[in-house]
């Protein structure tokens, strides 16, 4: 009896503290986080040590994952995250005897292929509920870190001190107008700004919609959900814009349609606050809606929107005329790979597109990969619709629309931070399936 009351004391202790998994997680997601930052104000020559010390403690986390058998929980997923990884790095096998690619480039590949996917299938499976509800609260402090920083950025000039890089000029700053620089944050290039924005959409509605205990969590919430609307506001990214809209829509309309018919008034109610607060930032920061509609009317100018969307998802119509079957070698389009065989990194290898650069890098095994995307994707936002259904919450789904998205768009085969930040989405995705009714704001323990 005394064994089972001195159990039953100190579950609540282990359940109430972060595990090594949570801790590695934390660590990777920081150093994605603030490695662009250290890259472009303190030096440029830490970017490598902070991408291989980034990389060591993913893979940290793999085999921590493995060695505690914590990889069962998610039997499925792991059998066939181990059978597809067979599948890459025989076909990466098959294109160093063909003389399509190098072993650095090879090795480079499964970094960019594998690694991350692998991070995310480990961390969802070993990280407590601890672990997941610090992650939430840990990408939530970042935005409002971020969003202080973008709105000083957005009304700084190009040639100031926090738009440009230690090691660049004015020239070197990308702009959304002319004298108006596209945001980066503390990543150092607009398209890791625009990947993060994307990832934090639903957890900042997450953590909007949660409910609170404390007048703090409230202002809390508020806090988080009004720094979100004004980085997508002077982002000058029309991924981050599309984005960040179309989730805050996704999230007013789910509000309304999940929750349980007692509860329509107060989530109308909800809805209200969230859209009045938005159109009172969007006067806030009406000159930057006018830069933003001004970058959307050069855009559409110089190309259609429809075939920019298919080269997004299904790559540029000229890779079909250059592909060969076998591929010209994994991980031959990251940015890394042409750094290590170019000396710079200024320029797209083989393709612009996500889904262009696979075809290209693996041929037939490019399609597989696609075709692979698409059905995770389908499985994981129809299951997440049915947890949300079952919740009550919108939040599920929309984790798995905006991972959906990012799958689709982001460029995580070739660009580092996406890549990792891709990672961060996966895992968060399938911790919605492990913990489907996470208290965001739990109650307190009790003492007694």
């Amino acid at each position: 009896m005394s064994a089972l009351a001195s159990s039953s004391v100190q579950a609540p202790s282990r359940a109430a503290s972060m595990s090594r998994a949570g801790k590695l997680f934390l660590a990777v997601f920081l150093i994605i986080v603030f490695e662009g930052s250290v890259r472009k104000w303190v030096s440029s020559a830490s970017s490598l040590p902070l991408i291989l010390l980034r990389d060591l403690l993913a893979l940290m986390t793999i085999v921590y994952a493995w060695r505690h058998g914590h990889l069962r929980r998610l039997r499925k997923i792991s059998t066939a995250m181990l059978a597809w990884s067979c599948l890459v790095i025989g076909w990466g096998l098959l294109q160093l005897v063909a003389g399509q690619s190098t072993p650095i480039v090879f090795v480079i590949g499964l970094r960019f292929w594998l690694l991350y996917i692998w991070f995310a299938v480990a961390a969802a499976a070993a990280m407590n509920e601890t672990d997941y509800r610090a992650s939430l609260m840990a990408a939530a402090l970042v935005m409002l870190l971020l969003a202080p920083l973008a709105v000083l950025q957005h009304y700084s000039p190009p040639g100031a001190r926090i738009n440009t890089q230690i090691d660049g000029d004015e020239e070197s700053v990308f702009v959304a107008v002319l004298g108006v620089v596209r945001t980066t944050g503390t990543f150092s290039f607009t398209s890791g700004y625009a990947t993060y924005m994307t990832m934090v959409a639903p957890l900042v509605f997450g953590i909007l919609g949660a409910r609170k205990r404390s007048q703090f969590q409230l202002l809390f919430a508020i806090a988080v959900f009004v720094a979100f609307v004004s980085g997508a506001l002077v982002s000058g990214s029309r991924t981050a814009v599309i984005t960040s809209g179309g989730m805050l829509g996704a999230y007013l309309v789910g509000r309304l349609l999940f929750s349980k018919a007692r509860n329509k008034v107060g989530a109308a109610l909800a809805v209200l606050v969230a859209g009045g607060l938005t159109g009172a930032f969007a006067y806030v920061f009406r000159d930057a809606i006018g830069v933003t509609q001004t970058r959307f009317e050069q855009a559409s100018a110089a190309e259609d929107f429809g075939e920019r969307v298919l080269t997004v998802l299904f790559g540029e119509p000229w890779v079909y005329d250059l592909m060969t079957w076998v591929g010209y070698g994994v991980g031959f389009g990251s940015n890394l790979a042409t750094y290590v065989r170019t000396g710079s990194a200024d320029v797209f290898a083989l393709a612009e597109a996500e889904g262009g650069r696979i075809l290209m890098e693996a041929g037939l095994l490019g399609f597989a990969y696609i075709a692979v995307k698409y059905v995770v994707l389908a499985l994981g936002t129809l299951r997440s619709l049915k947890i949300s259904i079952s919740t009550n919450s919108p939040y599920p789904l929309l984790v798995w629309l905006t991972t959906s998205l990012a799958v689709v768009s982001c460029p995580s085969a070739g660009q580092l931070t996406a890549n990792a930040l891709l990672g961060i989405m996966l895992a968060y995705g399938l911790l919605v399936f492990r913990y489907p009714r996470l208290e965001i704001f739990p109650p307190r323990a009790s003492r007694s």
